[in-house]
C-alpha cells in the first residue's frame, strides 16, 4: 500500500515562486541574497499557516545554494539543495524551541555555531517557535544572537511576536506575513485539484477558504477532508456537510422573513438549524458576517471586499436592493450586540430567539430604533415637557370673555429651597434694608456730650465678644471735624483685627444712633510710653521690655551677639 502524504507537506512550497500571499517578503529577500545585504538575524512572524517556515526553508535553500536562478530561485540540484531536500544538510539546521526550551539546549546551540559549514558559505539555523524559549534561554541566546561567527545566519519563526523580549527583537530584522486572501486560496486549490485529478465546484472552494481563515495549512488539511469525504468529486453540499458548515441559504431565506416580519417562520428555520447540530453562538455570528455582506454589496465600490463564489455575489446584490440601509444598521446592531453577551445569558437560545424577534420587527411601523440611554436628570425633564404638551385642552361653548377667563393658568412651582438660593435672598434682602436705612439716615451735628452717649450704647451692643466690648468702654472716642471719629488701640494686631472685623459694623451703628449718614471712624494706636503698667502683646515689645528692664540680659545678649525676639 503506497503511503499517503497530506496536501500540506506534499504541495509545502519549495521555491518564492510557490510562496502564496508574501510576494512583498519574496522580494526583499532575493533583493538581498542578489546584493549580499545578509543580516545575521531575521524574524518571521505572523498567524499560522501562512508560510513563516517555508519562507525560511526557502531563504536557507537560496543563501547556500551553487546555481540559483535569474530570479534568485534555488536550483534544487546542486548538494547543497539535495542534501537539504533529503534531511541530511549540515548547513541548515533546523530546531524546534517548543521542545528545546532550556538554557542546555541553547549551550549546545552555542557549541555547534562555532563549526563553519561543510557545504555552502553560511550555516543557517531555522528555530520555530521561538516565543517558547525561557527567560534563561533568551538570556543564554542574546550575546551569540547579536555577534555570531561570520559563517552563521539565524532565522526565527514565532506566531506570539508579543512574547518575544524587545532586546531580542532589537538584534533581528523582523517581517510579518499577512493572511492569505480567499481568493489566493481557492486559486492555490483549484491547481492542487488539478493535479489530484479531483472535480470540485467553484463554492466549495470557496467554502473551504473562508473556513480556513487566511491560512493555507488549514486550506489543504480542509480539503483533504472533503476528499475522504466526497472522492474525486467535491460539491458544494459535500463540503457543508463534511466540514458542518451551515448553509447560506438559511441566511438568505431566515433575511427575507425578517424583511416581511414573519417571526414565525424565522423561529421554525432557527430550530431547524439547532436540530441539525449547529452552535448557536455560530449562527448568530455567521448572521452578523451576512448583514455584513449585504451591506457592502449596497455600494459599488466596496463590492471588492466581497470574498463570497461569483454565482453567490449576484444572489446577495439582489437581496442588498430589498433591503434598506436602516434595515442593515439596525439589524447589524442587533445581532453583534446579541453575540456579544451570548455567554451571559443564562437561556441562550431565549437569548437568541429574542434577538431574531428584534430583527422581524425593524420593517414594521411601530419599531423605533434603539436610542442611547440618557441620564436620569434629562429624562425626568423630557417626561415633563411631553406631559406639558399632551396635556388636553379644555373646550367649552362660552362667550369669547368667559373664555379668555376660563383659559388654565399655569401653576406657580415655588422656587427650591437650597444654602445658594436662601444666600441670594438674604443678601438681597440685607441691601435693600442698608439702602433704606441709608434714605432714612439724617445728617444732625453731633457733640462730645452726645457722641459720649452713644459710645456707651455701642459697649453694650456688643456684650457678644467681651474684650472689644470692654476696649470700647475703657476708651475715650475723640471727635474731630468733618463727622470724624478717632478710636485708639493699645497695639497693631488690636487695629489690624478692628479694622477686618468690626469697623463696618461699629460705623453703622454709630450712623444710625447719631442720626448722621456722614460719620467715619479711624482707628489708630495711641502711644502710652509714660504707663508702667502697659500690657505687652507681640514677642518684639516682650523682648524689648526685658532688656531695659533686666540689663544684665542685656549685657548677656550684646556679649553673645544675641537677637531678642
Amino acid at each position: 500500500m503506497e503511503r499517503f502524504i497530506v496536501s500540506a507537506r506534499k504541495y509545502r512550497p519549495d521555491s518564492f515562486k510557490t510562496l502564496i500571499g508574501q510576494e512583498n517578503i519574496a522580494t526583499t529577500l532575493k533583493n538581498s541574497v542578489v546584493k549580499k545585504q545578509l543580516a545575521h538575524a531575521y524574524l518571521f512572524c505572523g498567524p499560522r499557516g501562512v508560510g513563516k517556515t517555508s519562507a525560511a526553508r526557502i531563504f536557507a535553500k537560496t543563501i547556500n545554494c551553487s546555481n540559483p536562478s535569474k530570479e534568485m530561485e534555488p536550483c534544487g540540484k546542486c548538494e547543497s539543495c539535495i542534501s537539504f531536500a533529503q534531511n541530511r544538510s549540515y548547513s541548515i539546521h533546523e530546531l524546534d524551541a517548543a521542545s528545546n526550551n532550556s538554557v542546555d539546549d541553547i549551550r549546545q546551540l552555542n557549541e555547534l555555531i562555532r563549526i563553519p559549514p561543510q557545504v555552502g558559505k553560511y550555516s543557517v539555523y531555522i528555530i520555530d517557535e521561538v516565543h517558547m524559549l525561557s527567560q534563561s534561554a533568551f538570556n543564554a541566546f542574546l550575546k551569540t544572537l547579536e555577534e555570531p561567527p561570520a559563517h552563521a545566519i539565524f532565522i526565527l519563526a514565532t506566531t506570539e511576536k508579543h512574547k518575544i523580549l524587545p532586546t531580542i527583537l532589537s538584534r533581528c530584522q523582523t517581517y510579518d506575513f499577512n493572511r492569505i486572501s480567499v481568493e489566493d486560496i481557492v486559486k492555490n486549490l483549484t491547481d492542487i485539484a488539478v493535479k489530484e485529478e479531483v472535480s470540485c465546484d467553484l463554492e466549495a472552494m470557496h467554502v473551504i477558504a473562508q473556513k480556513a481563515d487566511g491560512a493555507m495549512r488549514d486550506a489543504l488539511t480542509l480539503f483533504d477532508q472533503a476528499v475522504a469525504f466526497s472522492g474525486k468529486t467535491i460539491t458544494y453540499q459535500n463540503v457543508i456537510s463534511s466540514l458542518n458548515v451551515l448553509d447560506y441559504e438559511y441566511y438568505l431565506q431566515i433575511t427575507n422573513h425578517m424583511l416581511n416580519g414573519e417571526h414565525s417562520a424565522t423561529l421554525l428555520i432557527f430550530d431547524q438549524i439547532l436540530s441539525k447540530g449547529f452552535n448557536a453562538l455560530h449562527f448568530i455570528g455567521g448572521l452578523s458576517s451576512h448583514f455584513r455582506d449585504l451591506l457592502i454589496c449596497k455600494d459599488k465600490s466596496t463590492l471588492s471586499l466581497l470574498e463570497l463564489a461569483p454565482s453567490l455575489v449576484e444572489r446577495y446584490k439582489a437581496q442588498a436592493n430589498n433591503c434598506t440601509l436602516n434595515f442593515l444598521y439596525d439589524a447589524l446592531n442587533i445581532a453583534s450586540t446579541c453575540e456579544a453577551s451570548y455567554k451571559n445569558s443564562g437561556h441562550p437560545r431565549l437569548h437568541i430567539e429574542l434577538s431574531l424577534l428584534k430583527l422581524c420587527q425593524i420593517n414594521t411601523p411601530s419599531w423605533t430604533a434603539p436610542k442611547k440611554e440618557t441620564s436620569p436628570e434629562v429624562k425626568v425633564e423630557a417626561k415633563a415637557e411631553v406631559k406639558e404638551e399632551t396635556k388636553p385642552e379644555v373646550k367649552e361653548e362660552t362667550k369669547p370673555e368667559a373664555q379668555a377667563e376660563s383659559k388654565p393658568k399655569k401653576a406657580e412651582t415655588a422656587p427650591s429651597l437650597s444654602i445658594k438660593n436662601l444666600m441670594k435672598s438674604a443678601n438681597s434682602s440685607s441691601k435693600k434694608n442698608s439702602a433704606a436705612k441709608a434714605k432714612e439716615i439724617g445728617t444732625d451735628k453731633i457733640d462730645e456730650q452726645k457722641l459720649s452717649a452713644v459710645w456707651v450704647k455701642l459697649a453694650e451692643s456688643e456684650k457678644a465678644l467681651p474684650r472689644l466690648s470692654s476696649t470700647i468702654s475703657q476708651t475715650k472716642p475723640l471727635l474731630r471735624e468733618e463727622n470724624n471719629i478717632l478710636f485708639s488701640v493699645k497695639n497693631e494686631l488690636q487695629k489690624k483685627w478692628m479694622e477686618e472685623q468690626c469697623k463696618t459694623r461699629l460705623v453703622e451703628f454709630l450712623k444710625v444712633n447719631l442720626n448722621n449718614k456722614e460719620i467715619t471712624l479711624d482707628i489708630e494706636v495711641a502711644p502710652d510710653d509714660s504707663s508702667t503698667d502697659k500690657k505687652l502683646y507681640t514677642p518684639t515689645e516682650k523682648a524689648k521690655f526685658i532688656s531695659e528692664k533686666y540689663p544684665e540680659v542685656k549685657k548677656m545678649k550684646d556679649d553673645l551677639n544675641l537677637e531678642l525676639k
